[in-house]
């Protein structure tokens, strides 16, 4: 699991973006619409969803992802 460090509370589709898994929001967007992306185990359907410490992403394809502060 890969460790990735914000400054602050971040929405899922700019965490995806900060994490390099995507070049834009939009595809991050797409990610999340269409299921392949988790938070703390579950599926999320809402890119704005705020991660916070300790929160983590899988991404199908992509890895796992650890959020810190």
């Amino acid at each position: 699991m890969e460790k990735i460090k914000v400054d602050s509370e971040i929405r899922l589709d700019q965490f995806l973006k900060w994490a390099n898994v995507t070049g834009s929001g939009g595809q991050g967007k797409m990610m999340v619409q269409t299921g392949m992306v988790k938070v703390n185990g579950k599926i999320e359907s809402k890119r704005g969803r705020l991660l916070k410490p300790n929160d983590t992403v899988e991404v199908e394809g992509a890895g796992s992802f650890l959020v810190v502060m």
